[in-house]
């Protein structure tokens, strides 16, 4: 499998949905069941699409389904966290062996 260069916030995917339906964001969040502010936070890649949101989104759309909305999310987050400063360096992983004095 090819990683993608910057996977896009899926957020950005709710936008391209909602564009030619002349949807505003308060009119898809009532239609979603949340708040606007919270679906706004979303679409503006400043919250991560969360389970419950996955959900809701596959029966809203008809499509993508939750695993689909999560795995966008997941790419995301970790391309981003992998081409960040917040990179966490650990150490691999030793056999440990027991020093026992018999």
């Amino acid at each position: 499998m090819t990683k993608m260069f910057n996977p896009p916030h899926p957020g950005a995917l709710i936008k391209d949905v909602m564009t030619p339906l002349n949807m505003t964001v308060s009119m898809a969040a009532e239609q979603l069941g949340v708040s606007r502010v919270q679906l706004s936070r979303v679409i503006n890649a400043r919250a991560s699409i969360s389970t419950e949101m996955a959900v809701r989104l596959e029966q809203w759309i008809g499509g993508p389904t939750a695993e689909t909305w999560l795995g966008m999310q997941i790419d995301h987050d970790l391309w981003q966290l992998r081409h960040s400063k917040q990179m966490p360096r650990v150490a691999k992983a030793k056999k440990y062996v027991e020093n026992r004095v018999r």
